[in-house]
């Protein structure tokens, strides 16, 4: 997997906040980076949980990648959302935990595109993530040597 530094959206970036939804880290001028999702060779988000994510109670989080006209892009509902994920108790995001997303193609992205978190429930007083876009992923599991 090649990192373009253009493409990151957060790198181990704290992304705890109060509940309701947050544009978090960067913006990606689709326009500037010659970027066009929708269209042409798959691209894919990746999400990795640098921190686990805590809170004084039970809360939920969901990640969301939208775009918007404007670099301050919305999050009252006017951006159009291209990727949802699955709610995740914060107990489901660990360190460790990735979560790779092809972006869906044939869809009219808008030029800023960013990352999104929606939190539930209650505040979320830990969590930290990396994100950002590539065009292959490592998708490989290793495993130990066999000797028979």
């Amino acid at each position: 997997m090649i990192l373009d530094k253009n493409l990151k959206f957060a790198d181990a970036l704290d992304v705890s906040a109060a509940t309701g939804t947050a544009l978090v880290g960067d913006v990606i001028d689709l326009t500037a980076n010659a970027v066009n999702p929708g269209r042409g060779q798959p691209i894919y988000l990746v999400i990795q949980v640098t921190t686990a994510f805590t809170s004084g109670t039970s809360s939920d989080v969901t990640f969301q990648l939208a775009s918007d006209s404007v670099a301050a892009i919305a999050t009252n509902g006017t951006q159009t959302v291209h990727y949802v994920s699955d709610t995740f108790d914060e107990s489901e995001l660990p360190v460790g935990t990735v979560l790779t997303i092809a972006l869906p193609q044939g869809r009219n992205y808008e030029r800023y595109l960013g990352l999104q978190v929606v939190t539930a429930g209650a505040a979320t007083t830990a969590g930290a993530i990396s994100a950002f876009l590539v065009w292959d992923v490592q998708n490989n599991d290793s495993y130990p040597d066999a000797v028979n």
